[in-house]
């Protein structure tokens, strides 16, 4: 329906994006039903992704990863966007946790964990959430107490994306609890150690598919070495910097969800009739979609636009807080107007808006909600 094309791809993005498409259409959509029922992805999926390469894009080829760019994991989340799965955490695993490891891990942490997660033989999540906290992260609970050449982590963390499946986690803790911010640390914990639980798969109202669990921290022992940075207090500031690329990814996938959802929702009222002509063809119908033409379009461009400073290094936190809460908004509303123009088939869960529908209601949500992005913005004006 658009011969727009996104001025941050070039050739060796179309060849990913082929490549992509493929994996998706062969090893994720025939699941999805499946991934739902189960709230997770099948473990090898995981691992037939490390062999296409698939994981890790834009980690450096000497850590095992593709050596690509920011670019590299867009194709990826779009093409998921594209076939309507929320199931996979690849982005996150692929895109937030191993570029913690990158940006502040030691050589000998990167050299260790990151071809593993390329591979796919490691999944990795991030557990900054807790039951009582949310997007307040300065007063997490969860504590970690140096004992010698070790640390004792205690707490508890909520609403863990890949909780269920993850080998390795990168956990937001309190190492001087009196210090506030400057008092949080990021520790790597393998889900191997002594204490370390896994409570529920949280059943939620969308994205069923996705493994998101209860971690429990429990006299868990991990050597120092597993601390992130140079030294305890970095994590807030480490979290801050991250937090933007964390966003940048909910946007892409929400604009890759809006676009889809107006493909499908023009063939649909095309192909369906209501007294004895298409849907398509009352004026109501086109109206609302000439409306959501234009929210994806303009909602695509600010992406894009964001993509190019991304990758030059120039994206600053408040126009990324910017494009986290309009896009997604808008993407709520666009979803709810295809949606509308399903009718009652609208509703079905085998019909894929309904799905997105309910799937895309928590980008306003995690990554920190949209009041707060609206917080971010305020303090700039």
């Amino acid at each position: 329906m658009s011969d727009h094309r996104s001025p941050w791809m070039n050739t060796d993005l179309d060849a990913l994006r082929e490549l992509v498409r493929g994996f998706y259409r062969k090893e994720v959509q025939p699941r999805i039903a499946k991934f739902a029922d189960q709230h997770c992805v099948d473990r090898e999926l995981w691992n037939k992704a490390g062999d296409l390469n698939l994981l890790c894009l834009s980690i450096p080829e000497e850590y095992g990863g593709g050596g690509g760019t920011f670019a590299h994991e867009v194709v990826m989340i779009e093409e998921q966007g594209r076939i309507g799965d929320s199931a996979w955490g690849a982005a996150l695993h692929s895109a937030i946790v191993s570029h913690y490891i990158l940006a502040y891990g030691t050589e000998e942490q990167k050299l260790y964990w990151l071809p593993k997660m390329a591979s796919g033989q490691v999944v990795g999540a991030i557990a900054m959430s807790e039951p009582g906290t949310g997007s307040d992260l300065q007063n997490i609970k969860t504590r970690a107490v140096r004992d010698g050449n070790e640390y004792v982590l205690n707490g508890s963390k909520t609403f863990i994306t890949n909780g269920g499946q993850a080998d390795l986690v990168v956990v937001a803790t309190k190492t001087d609890p009196s210090d506030g911010a400057s008092g949080i640390s990021l520790i790597l914990v393998e889900s191997e150690r002594d204490g370390f639980r896994r409570g529920r798969l949280l059943d939620k109202i969308g994205q069923r598919g996705q493994d998101t669990a209860e971690l429990f921290f429990d006299d868990v022992r991990v050597p120092v070495e597993n601390l992130l940075g140079t030294e305890e207090g970095q994590g807030f500031v480490q979290l801050m910097r991250q937090l933007p690329q964390e966003r940048l990814i909910i946007v892409a996938g929400s604009v890759a969800v809006m676009e889809s959802a107006l493909v499908s929702t023009v063939r649909y009222t095309k192909d369906r009739e209501a007294f004895g002509r298409p849907v398509f063809a009352f004026q109501n119908t086109k109206f609302t979609l000439a409306e959501v033409a234009t929210d994806t379009r303009v909602a695509r461009v600010f992406l894009d636009d964001c993509i190019a400073k991304h990758i030059r290094g120039e994206l600053d936190i408040q126009t990324v807080a910017m494009a986290k809460w309009w896009i997604t908004e808008r993407a709520m509303s666009v979803l709810d107007e295809c949606l509308q123009l399903h009718g009652g088939y609208g509703y079905m869960t085998e019909y894929p808006i309904s799905r997105m529908w309910v799937d895309n209601r928590v980008q306003k949500i995690y990554a920190g909600s949209n009041e707060i992005m609206k917080e971010i913005i305020a303090r700039t004006l």
